[in-house]
Protein backbone atom coordinates (compact mmCIF):
# COMPACT_ATOMS: atom_id res chain seq x y z
CA UNK A 1 0.00 0.00 0.00
CA UNK A 2 0.54 3.54 -0.44
CA UNK A 3 1.88 5.70 2.42
CA UNK A 4 -0.76 7.91 4.05
CA UNK A 5 -0.69 11.67 3.33
CA UNK A 6 -1.19 13.72 6.41
CA UNK A 7 -2.82 17.15 6.79
CA UNK A 8 -3.54 19.98 9.63
CA UNK A 9 -7.26 21.31 9.71
CA UNK A 10 -7.89 25.05 9.34
CA UNK A 11 -10.95 26.39 9.59
CA UNK A 12 -11.30 27.07 5.75
CA UNK A 13 -12.51 24.27 2.98
CA UNK A 14 -9.38 22.27 2.71
CA UNK A 15 -8.98 19.26 0.17
CA UNK A 16 -6.41 16.25 0.23
CA UNK A 17 -4.57 16.48 -3.04
CA UNK A 18 -2.06 13.79 -3.12
CA UNK A 19 0.65 14.38 -5.66
CA UNK A 20 2.02 11.58 -7.21
CA UNK A 21 5.06 12.28 -7.70
CA UNK A 22 6.09 13.36 -3.89
CA UNK A 23 3.05 12.00 -1.45
CA UNK A 24 2.78 15.53 -0.63
CA UNK A 25 -0.55 16.88 0.35
CA UNK A 26 -1.73 20.62 -0.89
CA UNK A 27 -4.81 22.84 -0.57
CA UNK A 28 -6.49 24.03 -3.74
CA UNK A 29 -9.49 26.35 -4.09
CA UNK A 30 -12.87 25.21 -3.79
CA UNK A 31 -13.87 22.72 -6.66
CA UNK A 32 -16.57 20.59 -7.74
CA UNK A 33 -16.34 18.01 -10.58
CA UNK A 34 -14.53 16.13 -12.37
CA UNK A 35 -11.15 17.55 -11.99
CA UNK A 36 -11.33 18.27 -8.25
CA UNK A 37 -9.81 16.33 -5.73
CA UNK A 38 -11.99 13.45 -4.51
CA UNK A 39 -12.49 14.40 -0.48
CA UNK A 40 -13.20 17.65 1.49
CA UNK A 41 -12.55 18.37 4.47
CA UNK A 42 -14.16 21.03 6.00
CA UNK A 43 -14.07 22.11 9.97
CA UNK A 44 -17.12 24.35 10.17
CA UNK A 45 -17.42 27.44 12.32
CA UNK A 46 -20.39 29.42 13.97
CA UNK A 47 -23.10 27.18 15.56
CA UNK A 48 -21.32 23.88 14.14
CA UNK A 49 -18.06 24.75 15.41
CA UNK A 50 -16.43 21.47 16.45
CA UNK A 51 -18.27 19.50 13.42
CA UNK A 52 -15.96 18.40 10.78
CA UNK A 53 -17.19 17.24 7.37
CA UNK A 54 -15.62 14.40 5.26
CA UNK A 55 -17.11 15.11 2.15
CA UNK A 56 -17.07 13.01 -0.97
CA UNK A 57 -16.34 14.52 -4.28
CA UNK A 58 -15.57 11.93 -7.26
CA UNK A 59 -18.83 12.27 -9.70
CA UNK A 60 -17.42 10.63 -12.44
CA UNK A 61 -17.34 7.29 -10.38
CA UNK A 62 -20.47 8.06 -8.46
CA UNK A 63 -17.90 8.45 -5.02
CA UNK A 64 -17.04 5.03 -5.60
CA UNK A 65 -14.47 3.42 -3.34
CA UNK A 66 -11.24 3.87 -5.76
CA UNK A 67 -7.51 3.27 -4.45
CA UNK A 68 -7.29 7.04 -4.32
CA UNK A 69 -10.07 7.94 -2.72
CA UNK A 70 -9.53 5.46 -0.21
CA UNK A 71 -5.95 6.91 0.50
CA UNK A 72 -6.83 10.17 1.44
CA UNK A 73 -10.11 8.42 3.30
CA UNK A 74 -7.21 6.93 5.72
CA UNK A 75 -5.00 10.30 6.09
CA UNK A 76 -8.02 11.70 6.70
CA UNK A 77 -9.57 9.61 9.40
CA UNK A 78 -5.84 9.10 11.48
CA UNK A 79 -5.65 13.31 11.81
CA UNK A 80 -9.10 13.50 13.03
CA UNK A 81 -8.68 10.64 15.30
CA UNK A 82 -5.77 12.89 17.15
CA UNK A 83 -7.48 16.17 17.34
CA UNK A 84 -8.97 16.74 20.28
CA UNK A 85 -10.91 19.51 19.65
CA UNK A 86 -13.33 17.56 16.93
CA UNK A 87 -16.91 16.91 18.80
CA UNK A 88 -18.43 15.42 15.86
CA UNK A 89 -17.55 14.23 12.30
CA UNK A 90 -20.01 14.33 9.41
CA UNK A 91 -20.05 12.18 6.57
CA UNK A 92 -21.82 13.21 3.27
CA UNK A 93 -21.46 14.18 -0.72
CA UNK A 94 -20.91 16.55 -2.38
CA UNK A 95 -22.29 14.65 -5.68
CA UNK A 96 -26.31 14.73 -6.17
CA UNK A 97 -28.55 11.94 -5.42
CA UNK A 98 -24.86 9.55 -4.88
CA UNK A 99 -23.53 9.23 -0.94
CA UNK A 100 -21.10 6.12 -2.45
CA UNK A 101 -22.03 4.05 -4.94
CA UNK A 102 -19.85 1.77 -3.40
CA UNK A 103 -16.50 -0.67 -5.18
CA UNK A 104 -14.86 0.77 -7.89
CA UNK A 105 -15.84 -2.05 -10.32
CA UNK A 106 -13.77 -0.84 -13.27
CA UNK A 107 -10.58 -0.44 -11.21
CA UNK A 108 -10.86 -3.94 -9.47
CA UNK A 109 -11.57 -5.30 -12.75
CA UNK A 110 -7.59 -4.22 -14.08
CA UNK A 111 -6.47 -5.31 -10.58
CA UNK A 112 -4.26 -8.27 -10.28
CA UNK A 113 -5.81 -10.98 -8.62
CA UNK A 114 -3.40 -11.30 -5.57
CA UNK A 115 -4.21 -7.48 -5.03
CA UNK A 116 -7.99 -8.02 -4.74
CA UNK A 117 -8.23 -9.75 -1.15
CA UNK A 118 -5.49 -7.24 0.89
CA UNK A 119 -7.35 -4.26 -0.78
CA UNK A 120 -11.18 -5.40 0.35
CA UNK A 121 -9.11 -5.94 3.76
CA UNK A 122 -7.50 -2.68 3.73
CA UNK A 123 -11.36 -1.18 3.17
CA UNK A 124 -12.07 -2.86 6.36
CA UNK A 125 -9.51 -1.77 8.23
CA UNK A 126 -10.37 2.05 7.42
CA UNK A 127 -14.34 1.41 8.15
CA UNK A 128 -13.01 0.19 11.52
CA UNK A 129 -10.90 3.40 12.08
CA UNK A 130 -14.54 5.42 12.26
CA UNK A 131 -16.13 2.55 13.87
CA UNK A 132 -13.45 3.35 16.54
CA UNK A 133 -13.50 7.43 16.20
CA UNK A 134 -13.68 8.75 19.81
CA UNK A 135 -16.54 11.24 18.84
CA UNK A 136 -19.44 10.69 17.65
CA UNK A 137 -19.81 10.28 13.42
CA UNK A 138 -22.85 10.69 11.72
CA UNK A 139 -23.62 9.47 7.86
CA UNK A 140 -25.64 11.68 5.26
CA UNK A 141 -27.51 9.88 3.09
CA UNK A 142 -29.01 11.51 0.81
CA UNK A 143 -28.74 9.37 -2.14
CA UNK A 144 -27.60 5.89 -3.34
CA UNK A 145 -25.45 3.96 -0.63
CA UNK A 146 -24.85 0.05 -2.43
CA UNK A 147 -22.51 -2.17 -1.13
CA UNK A 148 -19.29 -0.39 0.33
CA UNK A 149 -21.01 3.05 0.28
CA UNK A 150 -23.59 1.68 2.96
CA UNK A 151 -20.76 -0.40 5.14
CA UNK A 152 -19.16 2.61 5.39
CA UNK A 153 -22.58 4.34 6.91
CA UNK A 154 -22.89 1.32 9.08
CA UNK A 155 -19.43 2.20 10.45
CA UNK A 156 -21.08 5.41 11.86
CA UNK A 157 -22.96 6.52 15.07
CA UNK A 158 -25.65 7.79 13.27
CA UNK A 159 -27.61 7.15 9.80
CA UNK A 160 -29.95 10.22 8.61
CA UNK A 161 -31.65 9.35 4.74
CA UNK A 162 -33.66 11.04 2.22
CA UNK A 163 -36.73 9.28 1.45
CA UNK A 164 -35.28 9.43 -2.25
CA UNK A 165 -32.34 7.62 -1.22
CA UNK A 166 -31.18 4.07 -1.96
CA UNK A 167 -29.50 1.77 0.37
CA UNK A 168 -28.43 -2.36 -0.21
CA UNK A 169 -25.69 -4.52 0.59
CA UNK A 170 -25.29 -5.56 -2.98
CA UNK A 171 -22.48 -7.85 -3.44
CA UNK A 172 -24.84 -10.91 -3.87
CA UNK A 173 -25.68 -9.73 -7.03
CA UNK A 174 -21.64 -10.11 -8.35
CA UNK A 175 -20.75 -13.27 -6.92
CA UNK A 176 -19.67 -11.90 -3.42
CA UNK A 177 -20.23 -11.17 0.15
CA UNK A 178 -19.99 -7.67 1.70
CA UNK A 179 -16.59 -7.93 2.70
CA UNK A 180 -16.01 -4.88 4.63
CA UNK A 181 -17.74 -5.10 8.22
CA UNK A 182 -21.50 -5.67 6.02
CA UNK A 183 -21.93 -8.87 7.41
CA UNK A 184 -21.03 -8.26 11.11
CA UNK A 185 -22.17 -4.73 11.28
CA UNK A 186 -25.94 -4.92 9.66
CA UNK A 187 -27.17 -7.99 11.74
CA UNK A 188 -26.14 -6.20 14.86
CA UNK A 189 -28.27 -3.11 13.41
CA UNK A 190 -31.09 -4.66 12.81
CA UNK A 191 -30.89 -7.87 13.26
CA UNK A 192 -29.95 -11.62 12.20
CA UNK A 193 -32.60 -12.48 10.45
CA UNK A 194 -33.61 -8.99 8.13
CA UNK A 195 -30.31 -8.63 7.97
CA UNK A 196 -29.71 -12.27 6.47
CA UNK A 197 -33.10 -11.71 4.18
CA UNK A 198 -31.31 -8.40 2.59
CA UNK A 199 -27.38 -9.76 2.01
CA UNK A 200 -28.92 -12.93 0.40
CA UNK A 201 -31.15 -10.82 -2.19
CA UNK A 202 -29.34 -7.84 -2.45
CA UNK A 203 -32.41 -5.95 -2.34
CA UNK A 204 -32.05 -2.03 -2.07
CA UNK A 205 -34.55 -0.27 0.23
CA UNK A 206 -35.70 3.38 -0.37
CA UNK A 207 -35.08 5.90 2.67
CA UNK A 208 -38.53 5.31 4.21
CA UNK A 209 -38.24 1.07 4.03
CA UNK A 210 -34.94 1.81 5.92
CA UNK A 211 -36.11 3.66 8.62
CA UNK A 212 -38.86 1.16 9.05
CA UNK A 213 -36.36 -1.58 10.22
CA UNK A 214 -34.10 0.99 11.69
CA UNK A 215 -31.45 0.87 9.33
CA UNK A 216 -31.35 4.60 9.64
CA UNK A 217 -31.84 6.90 12.45
CA UNK A 218 -34.42 9.33 10.39
CA UNK A 219 -36.00 9.78 6.95
CA UNK A 220 -36.63 13.21 5.72
CA UNK A 221 -38.71 14.22 2.91
CA UNK A 222 -36.20 15.35 0.08
CA UNK A 223 -36.05 19.60 -0.78
CA UNK A 224 -35.09 21.05 -4.14
CA UNK A 225 -31.14 21.47 -2.94
CA UNK A 226 -30.87 17.28 -2.61
CA UNK A 227 -29.50 18.11 0.54
CA UNK A 228 -32.23 17.09 2.99
CA UNK A 229 -30.35 14.10 5.11
CA UNK A 230 -27.08 16.94 5.26
CA UNK A 231 -29.09 19.62 6.80
CA UNK A 232 -31.22 17.29 8.98
CA UNK A 233 -27.67 15.81 10.36
CA UNK A 234 -26.34 19.26 10.57
CA UNK A 235 -28.83 19.69 12.80
CA UNK A 236 -28.11 16.68 14.92
CA UNK A 237 -24.30 17.49 15.06
CA UNK A 238 -25.47 20.82 16.65
CA UNK A 239 -26.97 19.25 19.51
CA UNK A 240 -24.08 17.00 20.22
CA UNK A 241 -21.68 19.65 20.18
CA UNK A 242 -23.42 21.32 22.98
CA UNK A 243 -22.79 18.64 25.29
CA UNK A 244 -20.01 17.60 27.71
CA UNK A 245 -17.25 16.38 24.59
CA UNK A 246 -15.40 14.20 27.46
CA UNK A 247 -18.81 13.32 28.64
CA UNK A 248 -20.16 12.25 25.02
CA UNK A 249 -16.40 10.47 24.23
CA UNK A 250 -16.90 8.24 27.63
CA UNK A 251 -20.63 7.44 26.48
CA UNK A 252 -19.84 6.44 23.14
CA UNK A 253 -17.04 3.97 24.60
CA UNK A 254 -19.05 2.47 27.34
CA UNK A 255 -21.82 1.61 24.63
CA UNK A 256 -19.48 0.67 21.80
CA UNK A 257 -16.98 -1.44 24.39
CA UNK A 258 -20.61 -2.64 26.33
CA UNK A 259 -21.88 -4.14 23.36
CA UNK A 260 -19.00 -6.75 23.04
CA UNK A 261 -19.17 -8.06 26.37
CA UNK A 262 -21.67 -9.53 28.40
CA UNK A 263 -23.65 -7.40 30.55
CA UNK A 264 -21.87 -7.74 33.69
CA UNK A 265 -18.75 -6.79 32.35
CA UNK A 266 -20.70 -3.69 30.36
CA UNK A 267 -21.72 -2.57 33.65
CA UNK A 268 -18.07 -2.51 34.59
CA UNK A 269 -16.84 -0.91 31.21
CA UNK A 270 -19.25 1.81 31.97
CA UNK A 271 -18.26 2.66 35.71
CA UNK A 272 -14.72 2.77 34.45
CA UNK A 273 -16.09 5.49 32.02
CA UNK A 274 -18.09 6.78 34.11
CA UNK A 275 -14.95 7.60 37.06
CA UNK A 276 -13.27 9.48 34.11
CA UNK A 277 -16.00 12.19 33.84
CA UNK A 278 -16.37 11.73 37.39
CA UNK A 279 -13.34 13.83 37.87
CA UNK A 280 -13.36 15.91 35.17
CA UNK A 281 -13.41 19.76 34.95
CA UNK A 282 -16.60 19.30 32.60
CA UNK A 283 -18.56 17.56 35.26
CA UNK A 284 -18.30 20.29 37.74
CA UNK A 285 -18.58 22.96 35.25
CA UNK A 286 -21.32 21.54 34.32
CA UNK A 287 -22.76 21.82 37.96
CA UNK A 288 -22.29 25.15 38.25
CA UNK A 289 -24.09 26.35 35.21
CA UNK A 290 -27.04 24.40 36.12
CA UNK A 291 -27.04 26.35 39.56
CA UNK A 292 -26.29 29.72 37.69
CA UNK A 293 -28.69 29.22 34.95
CA UNK A 294 -26.80 29.73 32.82
CA UNK A 295 -25.24 27.45 29.60
CA UNK A 296 -22.16 25.68 30.22
CA UNK A 297 -18.41 26.60 28.66
CA UNK A 298 -17.28 22.76 28.70
CA UNK A 299 -13.54 22.29 27.58
CA UNK A 300 -13.89 18.39 27.40
CA UNK A 301 -10.87 17.92 30.11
Amino acid sequence: MCRMSTYMLSTHRRYLATDKNDNKTTESKTEIGPSAPEIEINNLTGDHQHVVEIAFNRPARRNALGKQLLIQLDATIDSLNADNTIRCILFRSLVPNVFCAGADLKERLEMPQEEVGPFVSKIKEIFSKIFGLPVPTIAALDGLALGGGLELALACDIRIAAQTAKLGLTETKLGIIPGAGGTQRLPRIIGPPKAKELIYTGRILNGQQAYEIRLVNEVVKQNEQLNAAYQRSLEIAQEIVQQGPLAVRMAKQAINKGLEVDLQTGLEVEEGCYDTVLTSEDRIEGLKAFQEKRKPIYKGV
